[in-house]
């Protein structure tokens, strides 16, 4: 009987760190200073890094040394290969969430996802090693000039003076053999997540268990797409600046659209924003119609 007297609990109230409002000022500038510093040392980590790629931009020579240039290469390579493999995971991460959503829980368990992280960086990690050393014990003789912004592949290979090495046809078959690999996986998990949501007799059910996928899908397309387009035509002979402009897309604009693409679609995200765009009017809205608004 004393149970049902009780008043069901809807919401909690965070105490905080101290409920004096001169203190609670003075602790929000400290914090607010905290995330500050830590958005202002990762965007100058990040400014650094692309002013030395964007220096071609500004003066009409500039001048890497062998080191840097490989230096350069391993970590763009690292980086590309990694997001190969973390795409074609979140192709399995769709799968699963759409054909047994039940089970997900159970089937992607955080110590999966840690496992399927390690596993795409160890795999990034052993492809750029590769890469550089098969690339970076080639010979290269009197041309040092490389017509790009930046150490990549394709430039690198044109420039070598000897022939078709074994180097180059290791460096061949693996960017080949990573690139089909991990759009077989990304193939297979989208048929069978077209399968599983035909399944689905409602048509409002189907078209949101495969809007879930859009992010993820736009991403693939605009990826995979630029880096097919580039990596086929090593051994072409199309104009260097096409591949330049090509080169921008995976570059440049696909990463700054990523954050974007992913949190457009993501719920959380478009509640927060809903939140804090309601926050914004309700002022307004209360001095349009004369009510008094309370905090």
């Amino acid at each position: 009987m004393a149970r049902q007297n009780l008043t069901t609990v809807t919401e909690f109230i965070l105490v905080g760190f101290t409920d004096h409002p001169k203190l609670a000022v003075l602790l929000f500038l400290v914090f607010l200073s905290f995330y500050l510093v830590t958005i202002l040392g990762n965007v100058g980590v990040i400014i650094l890094i692309q002013v030395d790629i964007l220096a071609t931009l500004a003066t009409d020579t500039t001048v890497i040394s062998y080191s840097r240039c490989a230096a350069q290469f391993f970590f763009f390579t690292l980086c590309t290969g990694t997001e190969c493999y973390l795409l074609a995971v979140m192709a399995y991460d769709r799968f699963v969430a759409i054909s047994s959503p039940l089970h997900y829980n159970v089937t992607v368990t955080p110590g999966t996802c840690r496992g399927l992280l390690a596993a795409a960086y160890i795999c990034g990690v052993s492809g750029a090693i590769l890469c550089n050393t098969c690339t970076f014990t080639l010979s290269f003789c009197d041309d040092n000039q490389i017509n790009f912004f930046f150490c990549d592949l394709p430039p690198l290979l044109k420039i070598a003076c000897s022939s078709m090495t074994q180097n180059e046809i290791v460096i061949l078959f693996f960017a080949k053999f990573m690139f089909l690999a991990n759009i077989m996986i990304i193939l297979i998990s989208y048929m069978l997540i077209i399968r599983a949501i035909l399944r689905v007799k409602s048509a409002g059910a189907r078209a949101k268990s495969f809007s879930t996928c859009t992010s993820h899908l736009t991403t693939v397309v605009l990826f995979f797409g630029t880096l097919a387009f580039m990596y086929q035509r090593i051994n072409s002979d199309k104009s260097p600046e096409e591949d330049k402009i090509v080169s921008v897309f995976y570059t440049v604009i696909i990463p700054m659209l990523n954050p974007l693409i992913y949190s457009l679609r993501n719920k959380d995200v478009k509640a927060a924003f809903r939140k804090v765009i309601g926050k914004l009017q309700f002022p307004r809205n209360c001095l349009t119609h004369g009510n008094y608004c309370s905090r």
